[in-house]
This record gives C-alpha cells, structure tokens and sequence, in this order.
C-alpha cells in the first residue's frame, strides 16, 4: 500500500478535529482517533520541512546547491 498524499493526509486530519470537536465520540474511540491525529500531524510536519529545505536552496552557476539567501550575493 502506497503512503498517503500532504493532501490526503491533512484531509484525515481535519476531519479527526471536526470529529473531535462535535465531542459525540465515545472515550476510546476518541483516544484512538487523537493518537491517529497526532501521526498524521507529524507525518505533514515533516513534509512541509523537507519542502522548506528544497525551496530555500538553489543551484549557483556551478551547480553546486546554496542556501537561497546566498544565491544573490
């Protein structure tokens, strides 16, 4: 099985918080869901770091990669 998309991920997500916050959700389930949430947050966090990381290098005329705030100096 393929890992879930940013997207799809944040979807389940959001959807685990509006459950969340209607709290009609029986003990366990909720627990369950919370620890679901709190993998999934995890899992987007470190996506959007690493998509940090790529965008703030850039290649230089040599091809070498530079932190872009170097890039223009």
């Amino acid at each position: 099985m393929t890992e879930p998309t940013f997207e799809e991920s944040l979807q389940e997500l959001e959807q685990i918080v509006t459950r969340l916050e209607k709290g009609d959700v029986p003990l366990e389930d909720a627990l369950e869901a919370f620890q679901k949430g709190m993998a999934l947050s995890k899992q987007c966090q470190e996506t959007l770091t690493k998509a940090e990381q790529t965008l703030t290098k850039m290649m230089d005329e040599n091809n070498q990669e530079v932190p872009f705030e170097e890039a223009g100096a």
